[in-house]
C-alpha cells in the first residue's frame, strides 16, 4: 500500500506540471506549488452514475491558485483511472473549513492518450463545490466531499474520511511574485 501511495503521488505530480508533449494540451499549465496526500477512506465515490471505491486522494494546488481533489479509483479494469475535482478562487471561511468552486473535472483512464507516458486528461467544464473539513496548517484533516455535475448532465461525487493518519505536505516551489491564491494551507489571520 505504502508503494501505491508513493506511485499515486508521484503520478499526480507529473500529471500537474506541464505536459508539453500532447496535442491536446497546446497551453503550459503552471506549475504545482504543494501537494498533500490523505489517509482514510470513500465512503462514496460516483463517476457519471457508476459507483467505485478509491485507491488515493490527493490534494494540490497550482502557483496561479487552481486547486485539486485528485481521486486514484479502484478500478480493476482500470488501473490508471483518476478523476481530480478542479476550481479557482477557494475560501476559508474559517480555520476548520475550506470551500472550493468547482468548474472543471479531469478525467484520465488507460483509453485517453498520453504525454511523458501518463494519461492526458478529458477536460469536462462542471458546476460543482467541495468542501475540507478539517485544518490544512495543522495537518489534521476530518473530510472532504464533493459534488460536481457537468455539461451533460453527468454527476460525480465524493465522499472522503480521514482514518485520523496526519497529512503528507510537500510544498514544491514558491508561487512567484503576485497576489497569492487562498490555500487551505495558509494561517488564517
Amino acid at each position: 500500500m505504502r508503494f501505491f501511495r508513493l506511485a499515486f503521488a508521484l503520478a499526480v505530480m507529473f500529471i500537474a506540471m506541464p505536459a508539453r508533449a500532447s496535442d491536446e494540451l497546446h497551453r503550459q499549465d503552471p506549475d504545482t506549488i504543494i501537494f498533500a496526500m490523505m489517509s482514510g477512506k470513500c465512503s462514496t465515490l460516483k463517476v457519471a452514475g457508476r459507483d467505485f471505491a478509491c485507491r488515493a486522494v490527493a490534494f494540490f494546488q497550482t502557483e496561479e491558485g487552481r486547486a485539486n481533489f485528485t481521486v486514484a479509483l479502484d478500478d480493476p479494469n482500470d488501473d490508471s483511472h483518476i478523476i481530480t475535482f478542479s476550481g479557482d478562487n477557494g475560501r476559508r471561511p474559517d480555520a476548520n473549513l475550506y470551500e472550493l468552486p468547482i468548474d472543471r473535472m479531469l478525467l484520465k483512464s488507460k483509453h485517453r492518450p498520453k504525454a511523458d507516458g501518463l494519461p492526458v486528461p478529458s477536460v469536462e467544464a462542471t458546476a460543482g463545490l467541495c468542501k475540507q473539513i478539517g485544518n490544512f496548517v495543522t495537518l489534521e484533516l476530518s473530510s472532504i466531499s464533493c459534488t460536481a455535475v457537468d455539461s451533460n448532465g453527468k454527476k460525480y461525487e465524493l465522499q472522503y474520511q480521514s482514518d485520523g493518519t496526519p497529512m503528507a505536505v510537500r510544498r514544491i516551489k514558491r508561487m512567484r511574485v503576485g497576489s497569492p491564491a487562498v490555500s487551505p494551507f495558509d494561517d488564517l489571520k
